[in-house]
């Protein structure tokens, strides 16, 4: 039953106070590896590839040790499990980011919208319509309910505090050099891989609490049938479920780094708009309780 009050009061704690806004340790962990990355990157393409591996090793492992040590003291144990499970999770920064785009897209102020969003994804922004605006908001929302809160809580159910340290810094080398550009095709490899593969359970749980707390026949449908179509083994996963959930195809056309990508198109129903925005942060959130709820029965049944 620990493990399940150090899941609800983390919940809660990100809840009442959101991200920290200052001296986030995620963002002096970017600072390390990105400092990491300039030592270690160079040579052949090859030897880039166990350098990246290296990488993931050396930013990783100290961590998932300090966390493990710090819990083996009593005293220290649950307080030290909230605060990197609260650190780990970020439900609230995830709704409040996308509530901000619904907001500009509620007052038509474009320019604003595209800023917005630009703070939650990775394509080019600068040239969205509305309708590419608030599929951006709603596809980062359904997406990162994963990577930002419920992948996050399946590791530290699996492994505590040291898992729930593995992932939240695998997934953030991931963002920082999984991508497929010259520079991280063959550095970010390691990270990219291992990422996807600490996704994968999380994906497809936090996909099922899509379906359940969204329509339930179209969102299997669309998971059954459409999961597939992404490169991602996970992304297209949770968004088929999360599209299909909500009523909505996502997908398309869009631009990366200055070059047009055709994305395959996820869910079922109207383009999204943007109040579509504010139906996604309640399906995760829903979703989030069927979890939370689950947990509970889980930790009730093993005493």
């Amino acid at each position: 039953m620990t493990t399940v009050l150090t899941i609800i009061l983390a919940v809660l704690l990100d809840l009442w106070l959101g991200e920290p806004r200052q001296w986030h340790p995620l963002a002096g962990f970017g600072r390390l590896a990105s400092s990491l990355e300039q030592r270690l990157h160079g040579g052949p393409a090859g030897d880039n590839v166990v350098r990246g591996g290296w990488a993931v090793i050396i930013a990783v492992a100290p961590f998932m040790f300090l966390a493990w040590l710090l819990t083996l003291n009593d005293n220290l144990a649950l307080l030290v499990e909230v605060l990197l499970l609260y650190l780990a999770i970020g439900g609230s920064s995830l709704a409040q980011h996308g509530r901000a785009v619904a907001e500009a897209l509620a007052l038509g102020d474009l320019s604003l919208a595209r800023q917005r969003v630009g703070w939650m994804v990775s394509r080019d922004t600068a040239e969205l319509d509305a309708e590419g605006v608030a599929r951006s908001a709603v596809e980062s929302v359904l997406e990162n309910g994963n990577d930002a809160l419920f992948g996050a809580l399946f590791w530290f159910l699996l492994l505590g505090a040291p898992g729930v340290v593995m992932y939240r810094l695998v997934n953030t080398l991931d963002a920082m050099w999984g991508y497929r550009t010259e520079r991280y095709r063959q550095f970010g490899y390691a990270a990219a891989k291992l990422d996807d593969l600490l996704n994968w359970p999380p994906a497809r749980l936090t996909a099922l609490g899509y379906i359940l707390a969204g329509d339930t026949a179209r969102g299997w449908r669309c998971w059954r049938s459409q999961g597939h179509r992404t490169d991602s083994p996970n992304g297209g996963v949770v968004m088929a479920a999360g599209a299909g959930a909500l009523g909505l195809q996502l997908g398309g056309s869009t631009a990366y780094h200055g070059v047009m990508c055709d994305k395959p198109l996820l869910g079922e129903g109207l383009p999204a708009r943007g109040p579509d925005i504010y139906r996604a942060i309640r399906l995760v959130q829903r979703a989030l309780i069927l979890w939370l709820v689950a947990i509970l029965l889980l930790g009730v049944s093993l005493g």
